[in-house]
Protein backbone atom coordinates (compact mmCIF):
# COMPACT_ATOMS: atom_id res chain seq x y z
CA UNK A 1 0.00 0.00 0.00
CA UNK A 2 2.85 2.38 0.82
CA UNK A 3 4.55 1.64 -2.47
CA UNK A 4 1.34 2.41 -4.34
CA UNK A 5 1.01 5.71 -2.47
CA UNK A 6 4.59 6.76 -3.25
CA UNK A 7 4.21 5.66 -6.85
CA UNK A 8 1.10 7.81 -7.24
CA UNK A 9 2.85 10.70 -5.47
CA UNK A 10 5.85 10.43 -7.81
CA UNK A 11 3.67 10.32 -10.91
CA UNK A 12 1.72 13.38 -9.75
CA UNK A 13 4.83 15.39 -8.93
CA UNK A 14 6.45 14.33 -12.21
CA UNK A 15 3.41 15.44 -14.19
CA UNK A 16 3.36 18.82 -12.43
CA UNK A 17 7.06 19.35 -13.11
CA UNK A 18 6.66 18.47 -16.79
CA UNK A 19 3.76 20.93 -17.10
CA UNK A 20 5.76 23.72 -15.45
CA UNK A 21 8.78 23.06 -17.66
CA UNK A 22 6.60 22.98 -20.77
CA UNK A 23 5.11 26.36 -19.90
CA UNK A 24 8.56 27.81 -19.24
CA UNK A 25 9.84 26.45 -22.56
CA UNK A 26 6.80 27.90 -24.37
CA UNK A 27 7.60 31.35 -22.96
CA UNK A 28 11.10 31.13 -24.43
CA UNK A 29 9.92 30.42 -27.98
CA UNK A 30 9.61 33.37 -30.40
CA UNK A 31 5.81 33.21 -30.35
CA UNK A 32 5.78 33.01 -26.56
CA UNK A 33 8.07 36.01 -26.29
CA UNK A 34 5.95 37.95 -28.77
CA UNK A 35 2.83 37.16 -26.75
CA UNK A 36 4.53 38.40 -23.59
CA UNK A 37 5.60 41.57 -25.36
CA UNK A 38 2.07 42.16 -26.66
CA UNK A 39 0.63 41.75 -23.16
CA UNK A 40 3.23 44.11 -21.72
CA UNK A 41 2.50 46.76 -24.37
CA UNK A 42 -1.23 46.40 -23.82
CA UNK A 43 -0.75 46.88 -20.07
CA UNK A 44 1.44 49.93 -20.74
CA UNK A 45 -1.17 51.43 -23.07
CA UNK A 46 -3.89 50.86 -20.46
CA UNK A 47 -1.76 52.50 -17.77
CA UNK A 48 -1.06 55.51 -19.99
CA UNK A 49 -4.76 55.84 -20.79
CA UNK A 50 -5.71 55.73 -17.11
CA UNK A 51 -3.02 58.30 -16.30
CA UNK A 52 -4.33 60.60 -19.02
CA UNK A 53 -7.88 60.29 -17.70
CA UNK A 54 -6.74 61.13 -14.18
CA UNK A 55 -4.79 64.15 -15.45
CA UNK A 56 -7.83 65.40 -17.39
CA UNK A 57 -10.07 64.99 -14.32
CA UNK A 58 -7.61 66.88 -12.14
CA UNK A 59 -7.26 69.56 -14.80
CA UNK A 60 -11.02 70.13 -14.96
CA UNK A 61 -11.26 70.20 -11.19
CA UNK A 62 -8.44 72.75 -10.90
CA UNK A 63 -9.92 74.86 -13.69
CA UNK A 64 -13.23 75.00 -11.81
CA UNK A 65 -11.39 76.04 -8.64
CA UNK A 66 -9.55 78.80 -10.49
CA UNK A 67 -12.72 80.05 -12.18
CA UNK A 68 -14.47 80.19 -8.82
CA UNK A 69 -11.53 81.98 -7.16
CA UNK A 70 -11.20 84.59 -9.91
CA UNK A 71 -14.91 85.16 -10.38
CA UNK A 72 -14.99 83.93 -13.94
CA UNK A 73 -17.81 81.54 -13.11
CA UNK A 74 -20.21 84.43 -12.44
CA UNK A 75 -20.72 83.76 -8.73
CA UNK A 76 -18.43 86.47 -7.32
CA UNK A 77 -19.35 90.13 -7.15
CA UNK A 78 -22.60 91.93 -7.71
CA UNK A 79 -25.35 90.38 -9.71
CA UNK A 80 -26.03 92.22 -12.96
CA UNK A 81 -29.03 94.53 -13.00
CA UNK A 82 -32.10 93.03 -14.64
CA UNK A 83 -32.81 94.24 -18.12
CA UNK A 84 -36.25 95.79 -18.53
Amino acid sequence: MRRLFWLAMGITIGALIVRKLSRAAEKLTPSGMAGGLVRALRDLADAIGEFGAEVRDAMHEREAELREATGLDGTTGRAPAPVE
